[in-house]
C-alpha cells in the first residue's frame, strides 16, 4: 500500500508540473545552477479569506465575485484554508466546499494550495487526501500544536514524514509561530526538505535569517521557501525565496506582483521603494487588527470583506479610522 501510495504521488506530480505555466528567465533572481523543481511555486499567492453572510454562513457567491476578480492579477495561484480563511472555525465539510468551489473557477494554469493540518496526524492525512479528491494541487500543512511542549523534532518530522506518505498531492510545510506558539525547527525542516513529497515551506516568522539558511541549505533538494508576509517579502528574495503567501495580497495584489516582478528582473531600488509603501499596511491587516481589519479593507478596494465568524470582532469605529489612515498615508487610498 506504501509502495502505490507513493507512485500515485509521483504521478500527480508529473501531471501537476506538465500544466505548470512556463515562467520566464529573469536577470535578477534565478534558481541555483542545475536545480529543477517538480512544481513551480515562484509568485504571489494570496490567502484568501473566506465570505460569511450577515448570519455568518459561507457565501459561496460572494466567494467566486472576489474569485473572478483575482482572475486579472498575475497571481502564481490561490491558497485556500489558510490562516486568514479562519479555517479553525469552518466544519471539515465546510472547508473541503470551499476548496471545490475555488478550483471550479480557478484557471489551470493557476495552482490552488488547500490547507489541510489538524492536530492528529491521522485527521491530518485524511483531510489532505479530501483536499487533492476536492481539486487541490498542493497541501499547506500547519503545525500541530495543542500539545506544543511535545512536539519534539522528532515528532514533528514522524507527523510530517507520515502525512508526505500518504498525500496523493505535494506538501508544503507551515510555520506560523504567532498563531501557533511553535517555530517549525530549522534542523526539522532541513531533513523534511529531503522528503520526495515535501516541496517547500511557507514561513510566517519573519526570521530573514533563518530563512537564508533553509535555502542555502536546501540547494540540492526539490524544495522552495514561500515568504509568508508581504512585510518581508523583498529581503526575502534577496536571500532566494521563491514567492510569498501574503495576507495583503487580497488587497494589494497587482502591487505586490509588480514586487516580484520587479526583484526578478534585477529592479531592486524600484522594489525598494514599493515595498517600504506596503510594510504598515501589511501590518495593519496583520498582527495590528488581523482578519476583521484585513476583511474590512477589502471592501475600500472593491472587493467583499464582510464579517468574520464569532468570536471575531469587528473592528470599532476608531480602529477603522485608524486603518484607513494607514492605507492613505501610505498613498493607497
Amino acid at each position: 500500500m506504501a509502495l502505490s501510495t507513493h507512485l500515485a504521488s509521483r504521478l500527480r506530480h508529473a501531471l501537476a508540473a506538465l500544466r505548470q505555466a512556463p515562467l520566464g528567465q529573469h536577470q535578477g533572481l534565478s534558481a541555483p545552477p542545475g536545480s529543477v523543481h517538480t512544481i513551480d511555486l515562484r509568485g504571489i499567492f494570496p490567502p484568501l479569506t473566506t465570505p460569511f453572510s450577515p448570519t455568518q454562513e459561507v457565501d459561496y457567491a460572494q466567494l467566486e465575485g472576489n474569485l473572478h476578480r483575482y482572475t486579472s492579477i498575475p497571481f502564481r495561484g490561490l491558497v485556500v484554508m489558510g490562516s486568514n480563511g479562519e479555517y479553525p472555525y469552518l466544519e471539515p465539510s465546510e472547508r473541503l466546499d470551499v476548496v471545490s468551489c475555488v478550483r471550479r473557477a480557478l484557471p489551470r494554469d493557476r495552482l490552488l494550495l488547500a490547507g489541510s493540518g489538524c492536530e492528529s496526524t491521522q485527521a491530518t492525512i485524511k483531510l489532505t487526501v479530501g483536499m487533492a479528491e476536492a481539486g487541490a494541487d498542493v497541501a499547506l500543512v500547519v503545525t500541530p500544536c495543542y500539545y506544543r511542549g511535545s512536539m519534539t523534532n522528532a515528532a514533528l518530522i514522524q507527523h510530517y514524514t507520515e502525512v508526505a506518505d500518504a498525500s496523493p498531492i505535494p506538501v508544503v510545510l507551515y510555520s506560523i509561530p504567532a498563531n501557533t506558539g511553535l517555530d517549525l525547527p530549522l534542523e526539522a525542516v532541513l531533513t523534511l526538505a529531503q522528503h520526495p513529497n515535501i516541496v517547500g515551506i511557507k514561513d510566517s516568522g519573519g526570521d530573514i535569517t533563518r530563512m537564508g539558511l533553509m535555502v542555502h541549505k536546501t540547494q540540492q533538494e526539490d524544495f522552495q521557501v514561500l515568504a509568508g508576509s508581504a512585510g518581508f517579502l523583498l529581503a526575502s528574495y534577496a536571500l532566494g525565496a521563491s514567492g510569498g503567501v501574503c495576507a495583503l495580497a487580497n488587497i494589494l495584489g497587482s502591487p505586490l506582483c509588480q514586487l516580484d516582478r520587479l526583484c526578478r528582473e534585477g529592479r531592486w531600488q524600484e522594489a525598494r521603494d514599493l515595498q517600504h509603501r506596503l510594510i504598515e499596511p501589511n501590518t495593519a491587516v496583520t498582527r495590528r487588527f488581523g482578519i476583521p481589519g484585513l476583511k474590512k479593507a477589502m471592501e475600500w478596494f472593491g472587493y467583499y470583506g464582510g464579517p468574520c465568524r464569532a468570536p471575531l470582532a469587528p473592528l470599532s469605529p476608531s480602529q477603522v479610522e485608524e486603518l484607513r489612515s494607514t492605507f492613505s498615508t501610505n498613498g493607497w487610498l
